[in-house]
This record gives structure tokens, C-alpha cells and sequence, in this order.
């Protein structure tokens, strides 16, 4: 390495991704329910090359709602560990705006099915395990006005 290189770009590099949680009067959360694959998702993605976390949970739900929200603040930081086939990661989720005009809700033809307003027994039916346990900790992170951080869905602390 030559002393004008920058090293940094040797630093090992994380998969990341975020998004936003939205929740109704009775305590209901959205989820979307991808072509993709079997268990359902919180709306958001993955974060692109130079793009925030933030960035990415607007693009990602106007991408998937139709709908230019602007998140509030973060409820969850999420380390998950690498598995087979896939690498380690750091997941975001950022609270959603309280009122939701679901009329102007406009999915992408052929990327999700379906969205649904849910119960916190139905999204534990419909979510991965991890993923369950990432949304419990963000609306308890919502109601307690505070921020988790978490590693594969538990509380570290």
C-alpha cells in the first residue's frame, strides 16, 4: 500500500438494510408480503452503495407504498450474524408517520402481493422469527420513546 492509498478500502464491508415501521390506533403494524419469498416484511430494503440508512427506508417505501414519507426517528439497530448463504448484516428501523392514508397505499406489480394492517399475534404468524423479534422490539422502542439495539432480534445490555 502506498501512502496515498486510502485503507480503508481493505476494511471488511456489511450488508445493510432499513425500514420503517407503521403502526395504527390499536397498536396494529403494516406489513407487505413480497412475491419473493414466504414470510412477510416490514416495508424497506436494502441500503445501496453511498446511500444512508435513512435514504434508503424513503426510497424503499416510496418504492413499495407509493408513499414519499418522511420516517421519524430510529427505534432499532439490528446486528445480525452471518448464516449460510448469506453475510452479516446491520438492519435499521425508523418509526413511520402516525397517520397513514392507506387509499394512497400503490404496490409494485410483481414484487409484493399484498399489505396488511397486523396484529402482534399475526405478525409473529407471518414474519420470520428474527424479523418478529426486531418489530416487538421496535414498538416497544416506540412506546417507551427509545432506541434498541439489538443482535439477531434480543437485547444486548
Amino acid at each position: 500500500m502506498t501512502s496515498g492509498d486510502d485503507y480503508t478500502v481493505t476494511l471488511p464491508r456489511k450488508r445493510m438494510g432499513a425500514g420503517v415501521l407503521f403502526t395504527d390506533a390499536t397498536g396494529r403494524v403494516l406489513l407487505v408480503e413480497p412475491t419473493y419469498q414466504d414470510d412477510w416484511e416490514v416495508p424497506g430494503g436494502t441500503v445501496e452503495a453511498d446511500e444512508s440508512p435513512y435514504a434508503a427506508a424513503v426510497r424503499e417505501v416510496d418504492e413499495e407504498l407509493g408513499l414519499p414519507v418522511k420516517p421519524g426517528r430510529l427505534l432499532v439497530v439490528d446486528w445480525v450474524p452471518p448464516r449460510i448463504g448469506r453475510t452479516e448484516g446491520v438492519m435499521f428501523i425508523y418509526s413511520g408517520p402516525v397517520r397513514l392514508r392507506e387509499r394512497d397505499i400503490v404496490l409494485p406489480a410483481g414484487e409484493l402481493r399484498r399489505w396488511a394492517w397486523c396484529t402482534p399475534e399475526q405478525a409473529d404468524e407471518r414474519l420470520s422469527p428474527l424479523l418478529a423479534r426486531r418489530v416487538r422490539a421496535a414498538v416497544e422502542a416506540l412506546a417507551r420513546g427509545t432506541t434498541s439495539y439489538l443482535e439477531n432480534g434480543s437485547p444486548v445490555g
